[in-house]
C-alpha cells in the first residue's frame, strides 16, 4: 500500500515545511498549495528536512514551484534538501535552480 502523506504547511518560524514522501502519487495533491501560503513581496523559504524520500515527481514539483514563484516576481529558497534529491537534481542538471548558492560541481 502506498501512503500519500506529503504535506506543505506553515512552520513556527515563518518558513514553510514540506514533509512526507514526494512521489507520483503524492505530488498532485501538493501542486496548488504553495501560492496561498506565500506572502506577497517576501521571500518564501521551504524547509525540506521532513521529506522522507522523493522520486523525480518531487524534484519536478520543486522546479515548478520555482517557475511559478518567479512568474509572480517573487523569490523562493529551499533549505535542507535531502541528499537523494540533490543527487537527482545534479543528474538532471537543475541543481543550480534549486540552490542559488550551490558550489560548482568538481
Amino acid at each position: 500500500m502506498v501512503q500519500n502523506d506529503a504535506c506543505l504547511k506553515q512552520g513556527g518560524d515563518g518558513e514553510l515545511l514540506l514533509t512526507g514522501a514526494l512521489s507520483f502519487a503524492s505530488v498532485p495533491q501538493l501542486e496548488g498549495l504553495l501560492e496561498p501560503l506565500q506572502r506577497p513581496g517576501q521571500e518564501t523559504v521551504i524547509d525540506l528536512r521532513g521529506v522522507k524520500r522523493s522520486d523525480s515527481a518531487g524534484l519536478a514539483l520543486l522546479v515548478e514551484w520555482l517557475r511559478q514563484t518567479r512568474q509572480r516576481g517573487a523569490k523562493l529558497t529551499f533549505r535542507n534538501i535531502p541528499e537523494q534529491m540533490q543527487a537527482m537534481a545534479r543528474i538532471s542538471q537543475v541543481y543550480g535552480l534549486l540552490n542559488d548558492e550551490a558550489p560548482d560541481a568538481d
